[in-house]
């Protein structure tokens, strides 16, 4: 029995953990999901949801949308990439692996995935980032995530 548990752990056939929370550290259902979102109390890794928001996307008088320029968008990305870089590797530490969503779910749209190659710094980061600031913070919601790979945190929809 406990070889079966061990061999569906954090998969499809898992009634109990939720596979998508394992996989990506989020779950389009949330907290009306009907299996355990397992939070880690030390990762390497933490999680920015929603942190990213791309330039809005504008329309014409019709209504219809207005192409975006590709290097204005390029640009917005990368100034945005270098001051989250920048800004968690002062308050944590170095960084290994630095990912940002891009996907039309909501539960995975501008997620910030910052994997630290310490979990001390990982968790220095969180607490500086859970901080009061005034005015509040833009960030939305800042956890501890175990990613076991940050390209696993896209969404198959």
């Amino acid at each position: 029995m406990a070889q079966h548990l061990a061999k569906i752990f954090g998969t499809e056939e898992d009634k109990v953990n939720c596979p998508f929370y394992l996989k990506m550290g989020a779950c389009r259902h949330g907290d009306r999901c009907s299996r355990i979102h397992n939070r880690p109390i030390l990762s390497q890794t933490i999680l920015l949801q929603n942190m990213y928001l791309p330039p809005p996307q504008q329309y014409d008088d019709n209504g219809m949308p207005v192409p975006q320029d590709e290097d204005d968008l390029q640009d917005h990305f990368e100034e945005f990439y270098e001051d989250i870089f920048e800004e968690l590797t002062n308050i944590g530490g170095e960084l290994e692996q630095l990912r940002v969503c891009e996907n039309l779910s909501d539960h995975l749209a501008g997620n910030v995935y910052a994997k630290f190659r310490e979990e001390e710094d990982a968790e220095k980061a969180l607490q500086k980032l859970m901080v009061c600031r005034t005015p509040p913070s833009p960030i939305a919601f800042v956890s501890s995530a175990v990613i076991r790979n940050t390209t696993c945190a896209v969404c198959r929809m």
